[in-house]
């Protein structure tokens, strides 16, 4: 299995659904803010509890979760990135893509703008279509 990192990961996934996509680095590296499981060389995307964990285009210590019952809520939120980066992006996730999320599609949204530059954030689903992009 080829190991593939974010920027290559946002380029694929940019391809597959037909969008342009414009990377940016906000310095400090690519690194990424999750850890993976043994033998895995992709992020996970649900966690123990059932939460979404995004995957976060030229990451440098943002984390992005949706808890599962903000999912079963299927309302809108806004969630706050900032992680370990030192500085804040929010991301709002209209309910339509909750309840994208809910029936197992994969979402992505583009945080808010910050020290000039902002993310695309994946919030993956079973699904294999296309993203829904809000």
């Amino acid at each position: 299995m080829k190991h593939m990192n974010r920027r290559q990961f946002t380029k694929d996934l940019a391809f597959l659904s037909g969008i342009t996509v414009t990377l940016t680095s906000c310095g400090g590296g690519g690194g990424s803010s999750y850890s993976n499981p043994a033998g895995s060389t992709a992020p996970p995307t649900t966690n123990a509890s059932g939460d979404k964990l995004g995957q976060i285009s030229a990451n440098h210590g943002h984390t992005a979760r949706i808890a599962s019952a903000e999912i079963a809520a299927e309302n809108a939120v806004t969630i706050n990135i900032e992680g370990t980066a030192g500085h804040p992006h929010m991301v709002t996730v209209p309910a339509a893509a909750i309840r994208d999320l809910r029936t197992g599609r994969t979402v992505q949204t583009n945080s808010t703008t910050t020290d000039g530059h902002n993310h695309t954030v994946v919030f993956s689903g079973e699904s294999t279509e296309p993203p829904s992009n809000y």
